[in-house]
């Protein structure tokens, strides 16, 4: 009987144990799931960059990011407060309920924002597409944003306009009207513009058009420039391009320390880009190098510790209007393209966007340091054409040409600074005076926005007298420094000059005067002496290397 009871109460004493072990399974699991839903993650969101921190008596002690993420109590959100506490920097704070959001698209609290500089808005911010353009002053509404940035603000917003999705960049946007319509320190910088205008006709535009507003020139870590640049100029030439050990065995025996190089000429495509296969097919036919010949030319300069500067030429270029006849100016007169098709117009965004796109892949393919944009401008001596409404310049937007040329210069700095590249842009010598040129090109407007502006004051594109000086091109020290003064006042008129590096004439004047090294060592002492210290580039046409050895001790000075 004992034993029968003994082992009765054995087996009682199991099934207890059974019974509390799986009641603490059931108490742990509950535990656990009690655990999971304590907590909620949560962002914290603002209409601006930063957000406010409180104390318990609810005064501003702090800021933080927007967009920091942060873990509160669950059943502390869900109370009717209005200030949340959080640890931050490893101190209890206060944050307003409000600026507590759940989903990641809710960080940025803007609804409306107004454009501060007038702008591309685009596509998709991750390609060179264009959807339209934005004026100083115009109210957008936000829809989304791209990505927030570590400093809480925004990289671009998504915007709605004319029932279209698209982006701007937040550095062109202000959150307010009022100031979007103000201009930069006006009476230091927009005033001396806004009465500018085009010397000759209305046709290039007024400066009271563009925005003055600073803009960044950055420096890449992994892309140096150097302090002074000192340039050869070759050309896409296969004669060029196949000889390239030879200029880089020479340069070597010189100052020399970058070189120039034509990604597209006139008429003289480099290398059969893809680009090219796909926007301009005449283009890739008629190009001059093999893709790969091309870029182990390229590789070797740079193997050889030279900058490299890949050199467009922006909106003159025959074979793309013969691939693409509506993006040529027109000329009424004749029904047919203007001047046989060798201007696509610059307020073309197709044309924009085949440049970049070209400009984009030399970065990306070829490792080019810089893209260097030339023709950045209109047609000149068409003055009389355009008083009598003879072209129709495709201006779907109804801009002033000097805006399109700003614009699109901006649009290529967006772009190319991407890649971590350089954006320079060549200008007429004439670009220096105080009016608007009739093609379009006022140096303040340009340099205020590129990373290198370059004039091109060749003394033989100087006219009889010019400044004083009965003939240019035989006193090119005298017509450079002259021309060196007005180019560096000019800087001094907007608040983010570009560095300036400027073209010399490295061949033989027009005019049949010689230039033997005494002549290009006058043009690049002027350029120092009036403190245009970037550097210099030496123009030859014909890139001949005989040339450049003949006149070899302009070359081994330092200036």
């Amino acid at each position: 009987m004992k034993r029968k009871l003994k082992w009765k109460n054995i087996i009682l004493i199991l099934i207890d144990l059974i019974l509390i072990i799986i009641f603490l399974i059931i108490l742990t699991s509950n535990k656990k799931e009690e655990v999971k839903e304590k907590y909620v993650h949560l962002y914290i969101s603002s209409k601006e960059n930063m957000a406010s921190l409180y104390d318990l008596n609810n005064e501003k002690i702090d800021e933080v990011n927007r967009g920091y993420k942060i873990i509160v109590n669950e059943k502390n959100y869900n109370d009717e407060n209005d200030y949340i506490e959080i640890t931050y920097n490893n101190k209890k704070v206060f944050v307003l309920k409000e600026d507590l959001v759940k989903d990641r698209i809710e960080i940025v609290k803007e609804k409306e924002i107004y454009v501060r500089t007038h702008t591309t808005l685009y596509e998709n911010i991750n390609n060179s597409k264009i959807n339209g353009v934005s004026n100083k002053g115009e109210k957008l509404e936000v829809i989304g944003y791209d990505q927030l940035l570590d400093t809480g603000e925004v990289n671009a917003y998504k915007i709605l306009k004319d029932g279209i999705e698209s982006y701007v960049y937040a550095k062109y946007i202000v959150l307010d009207e009022e100031e979007a319509l103000l201009h930069y320190e006006p009476d230091k910088y927009y005033n001396i513009h806004e009465n500018r205008r085009d010397f000759y006709s209305n046709a290039g535009g007024t400066g009271a058009s563009l925005d003055y507003y600073p803009f960044t020139k950055p420096i890449f870590e992994d892309n140096i420039m150097p302090e002074k640049v000192y340039a050869f100029y070759l050309n896409g030439g296969r004669n060029i391009i196949g000889n390239i050990d030879a200029y880089i065995e020479y340069a070597k025996k010189t100052k020399i320390n970058a070189f120039v190089v034509d990604i597209k000429d006139y008429k003289a495509p480099a290398y059969k880009s893809k680009v090219y296969e796909k926007m301009s097919p005449t283009n890739y036919k008629y190009a001059i190098n093999s893709f790969d010949n091309y870029k182990n030319a390229i590789k070797k300069l740079k193997d050889n510790g030279f900058y490299v500067i890949g050199r467009i030429t922006a909106f003159k270029d025959d074979y793309l209007v013969k691939d693409n006849p509506e993006v040529g100016i027109y000329d009424k007169r004749y029904n047919k393209s203007f001047d046989d098709g060798t201007w696509p117009s610059a307020f073309s965004r197709f044309v924009w966007e085949f440049n970049i796109e070209l400009a984009k892949e030399a970065v990306k393919e070829m490792g080019f340091n810089e893209i260097q944009f030339d023709y950045v401008r209109f047609p000149d001596r068409i003055v009389g054409l355009e008083k009598n409404n003879s072209l129709d310049f495709r201006n779907e937007y109804e801009e002033e040409k000097i805006q399109a040329i700003q614009r699109f210069l901006m649009y290529a700095c967006d772009e190319i600074h991407k890649l971590n590249a350089y954006v320079s842009a060549d200008v007429f010598g004439e670009s220096v005076n105080k009016y608007i040129t009739a093609y379009g090109q006022y140096w303040p407007a340009i340099s205020n926005v590129v990373d290198v502006i370059s004039g091109m004051p060749y003394p033989d594109h100087f006219a009889l007298n010019s400044y004083g000086i009965p003939i240019p091109w035989e006193k090119p020290y005298d017509l450079m420094y002259n021309w060196s003064k007005e180019a560096y006042n000019r800087q001094q008129e907007i608040p983010t000059p570009a560095i300036v590096r400027t073209w010399i004439l490295a061949q033989n004047p027009m005019q049949g005067y010689k230039y033997n090294s005494n002549e290009i060592e006058q043009q690049i002492k002027a350029l120092f002496d009036a403190k245009l210290d970037g550097g210099y580039m030496t123009w030859s046409s014909s890139s001949s290397l005989l040339g450049y050895k003949n006149r070899n001790s302009a070359y081994i000075k330092e200036y």
